[in-house]
């Protein structure tokens, strides 16, 4: 006999969240046209779109002919280091003008970061109106991670709606494909299949592969040298991707090599980065499996970033919707995770030019800003489940199977 389903009894949190989320709207407004502002002045340093640059070059290098790794960007220096499958799919840019290209793109990732919005409003079970989702994606300006994707030309904002998109509908006909296809532009997101498999959609999971196959054969089929050399050469070379003790390197091998003021060994990365990674996307899996899929998949991320070798402050765009997510539990600690990426604290020691190797305890912990406050959400999240009988929003606006045990 079935049972009965009932609404979910929303936390104190999200009572009233509108108007809250306005006034808080458009604080964030202010603060993200302000760093916006200040990104004209700092292209020279930090952007001038560099890394649409070589996802052009590599569609340059694809269409000449010519090998896909071993040469340089001669715009920016910059190797093109992804799949092989990132670079065909990206042919496409390369017979654009740049600066229409550079528009298109920027748009594009404004666009994904009002999608991802919208997608993780309606999961949480508040649908967000039109007018306060532009207003948060203005305010999500702010954040380092957002506006530094911008000033690169970045692919994070893309991908992580379209993993977003399948993790919180994995029941849907053709959810999987698309986290595949983002494993199969950059290897990262491998890790939501394990969290597929994790909250028993494994027919999700089997998609997820099945696309990510696919882009290696694609791969195969258009550029077979580049490819071969790919996944035979260039796959565990963490260095090809820049210095790893750099401060924007907020990944356990960065925190890592920056207190041992070498690269870590490679067992050591791994017997730290491989348990924590493993650890947060259980605690990812348990969230989803209690109703709020949007944290579910937000720990998941947090625990790629913790395993890859190199996670640049770019990375970091889950930070957005984790942040709205932990508004429906607590505003401080909403406020707070926010404020983290915001504030951009890694680069408040010396920086750069291997300037690293010489922190001391209290830089070293501002500087792995990312990392430890990625590490106390989980430790709370932990605590949390292991309270037990917590109230989430699920997904589908009903209660999770465990609010209903716990009745």
């Amino acid at each position: 006999m079935s049972q009965a389903v009932h609404p979910v009894r929303q936390p104190r949190a999200m009572r009233g969240l509108g108007p809250i989320l306005a006034v808080i709207g458009a604080a964030a407004v202010l603060a993200g046209a302000t760093a916006w502002a200040e990104i004209p002045a700092k292209l020279s340093v930090h952007g001038e779109f560099v890394d649409l640059s070589v996802y052009r070059y590599g569609g340059r290098l694809i269409l000449d002919g010519l090998p896909l790794y071993g040469s340089r960007d001669p715009a920016t220096g910059l190797a093109f280091t992804y799949p092989p499958f990132a670079a065909v799919a990206l042919v496409a840019l390369e017979p654009v003008p740049f600066w229409l290209a550079t528009a298109w793109w920027t748009a594009a990732s404004v666009g994904a970061m009002a999608g991802t919005i919208l997608v993780a409003g309606h999961a949480l079970g508040r649908p967000v109106p039109h007018r306060l989702v532009a207003l948060l994606t203005v305010g999500a300006l702010a954040l380092e991670p957002v506006w530094q994707n911008l000033t690169f030309g970045q692919i994070n904002l893309l991908l992580m709606l379209a993993v977003l998109i399948d993790l919180v509908h994995p029941d849907r006909r053709w959810s999987g494909v698309l986290v595949g296809i983002a494993a199969g532009v950059k290897l990262t997101p491998l890790v939501f299949v394990v969290l597929l498999v994790l909250i028993h959609r494994r027919a999700a999971a089997g998609r997820a592969l099945l696309a990510f196959f696919a882009t290696i054969a694609i791969g195969f089929a258009v550029i077979p040298g580049s490819a071969k050399a790919y996944w035979t050469d260039n796959l565990i070379e963490a260095g090809r991707v820049g210095p790893p003790e750099l401060a924007h390197n907020q990944s356990v091998f960065g925190a890592l090599t920056r207190l041992l003021d070498v690269p870590a060994p490679t067992l050591l990365w791994l017997a730290v980065a491989g348990p924590l990674a493993l650890a947060i996307v259980v605690v990812g899996a348990l969230w989803w499996r209690r109703g709020d899929r949007v944290l579910g998949a937000g720990f998941a991320a947090l625990a790629m970033l913790f395993a890859s070798p190199v996670s640049w402050s770019h990375h970091w765009v889950w930070a957005a919707p984790i942040g709205l997510a932990l508004w429906s539990y607590n505003w401080w600690a909403s406020i707070v995770w926010t404020a983290v990426f915001v504030a951009r604290p890694f680069v408040w020691p010396p920086w750069g030019q291997s300037r690293e190797y010489r922190w001391g305890p209290i830089e070293h912990i501002i500087g792995n800003a990312y990392l430890l406050a990625a590490l106390a959400l989980c430790v709370w999240a932990a605590v949390r489940l292991s309270a037990g009988g917590m109230a989430v929003p699920a997904a589908d606006g009903h209660a999770s199977l465990d609010q209903k045990a716990h009745r």
